[in-house]
């Protein structure tokens, strides 16, 4: 954007800001000339997604690029970058509508690498972080979306096996699964205690695929039913009971990753908004020299710069080893509803144009409404925020 260079916070080392670099090539000459496609097709309610043959060029240009595994240890064939770095390459994923990730899914793979055990290291993490694996997470409940600790799917032991009865909901991702993490509870306790993580490969009986639910942005979530699914106890996921932990370790992971694309969003929409503002003429004036305007552009470039820091404030502690619950929180609400306003100021500032299905604009604002609910409602977030600030002010 002319006049604001937003890369030119010096966070990064050297090396971590060329693969920065190098992504942000990619999703402009790769990326974004895709982008009409994947519009008219979801505008004509066709699946919002790349096709099989859009698809495989761009895989094989990133093994090409090294662009696989890129927060994967090096044991396992990755870059092992910090998450500071990975951080600023999803903000630049996040300027692009066109549906693609760099395989595999990070928070996922934090999880894993975070508590999966040898032999489950060998047989999914393996293959996992070589991207040649998928893999989807159930946590929510018709009864628990926002509090997770709330779920009342149980897993009951029978002999060497679990034995698994429940519903979950909003599941992304499920037909291209190879395998799910099942948060299920295993023990008494009300809330955290007891719940224990299991790995549950498709195609497992009473594994069931009840319905898919089409969500506004394009999305498509899954509702799944387990009657009596029988995994065997090698498939428990870290320690028995003690899944609540990992598991706010890839929630904590997401969130930053969600404030990571909502400043790319947020940064689209900026530049859009200003291109079309030096260029639209109303009543003799262009848009760029109206005040309302101006500050329009002012609070969204303020915004943004804002959520990149909280971004790699939070990334930095995470990466240390710190509690960054409160920090993932804000970030969540800051970032969604920093990008939900600079999104519609960009659309009115387009328009009629900037309602029409022609231009991503729509789409990432139907997205960042999503994500407001997603990883927890905003307001579940406020709530927690303002109980640790209470419970640490006196």
């Amino acid at each position: 954007m002319d006049g604001f260079d937003f890369g030119a916070i010096p966070a990064l080392a050297e090396e971590h800001r060329m693969v920065r670099d190098l992504v942000t090539k990619f999703v402009e000459r790769d990326l974004m000339p895709l982008e009409a496609a994947v519009l008219k097709r979801e505008s004509e309610g066709q699946r919002y997604a790349l096709t099989a043959e859009e698809e495989a060029p761009l895989l094989a240009k990133c093994k090409e690029l090294g662009l696989v595994g890129l927060d994967v240890p090096e044991e396992f064939g990755g870059a092992d970058l910090p998450l500071p770095a990975l951080m600023a390459i999803e903000e630049e994923m996040g300027r692009t509508v066109t549906p693609f990730i760099f395989p595999p899914d990070s928070p996922n793979l934090h999880m894993l690498l975070a508590v999966a055990n040898p032999e489950q290291r060998a047989k999914y993490l393996d293959p996992y972080a070589r991207g040649e694996m998928r893999s989807s997470i159930a946590i929510s409940e018709p009864g628990a979306g926002g509090d997770p600790a709330g779920m009342t799917t149980r897993a009951v032991k029978d002999g060497d096996h679990w034995v698994i009865n429940g519903r979950k909901i909003w599941v992304s991702g499920v037909p291209r699964a190879d395998f799910i993490i099942l948060m299920a509870r295993t023990g008494e306790g009300k809330r955290q205690e007891g719940v224990t993580a299991f790995i549950v490969e498709r195609g497992t009986p009473g594994f069931i695929i009840e319905r898919e639910i089409p969500m506004i942005g394009g999305r498509r979530t899954y509702e799944l039913v387990f009657e009596d699914c029988r995994v065997h106890e090698r498939q428990i996921l870290g320690t028995l009971g003690a899944g609540y932990a990992p598991m706010q370790l890839r929630l904590n992971v997401r969130r930053l990753q969600m404030g990571a694309r909502c400043t790319g969003m947020a940064r689209r929409a900026l530049d859009m908004m200003c291109e079309q503002a030096k260029q639209r003429v109303t009543f003799g004036v262009k848009l760029a020299d109206r005040q309302a305007i101006q500050w329009w552009i002012a609070d969204a470039a303020t915004r943004i710069h804002i959520s990149r820091l909280m971004v790699r404030d939070a990334a930095a502690k995470l990466s240390a080893g710190q509690d960054v619950r409160n920090e993932a929180s804000m970030l969540k609400v800051f970032a969604t509803e920093m990008a939900q306003d600079v999104l519609d100021h960009a659309m009115q500032v387009f328009g009629a144009m900037g309602m029409t299905k022609e231009l991503p604009l729509q789409l990432m604002a139907s997205q960042v409404r999503v994500q407001r609910i997603y990883e927890g409602p905003s307001e579940v977030h406020r709530m927690a925020i303002a109980r640790r600030v209470l419970k640490g002010s006196g």
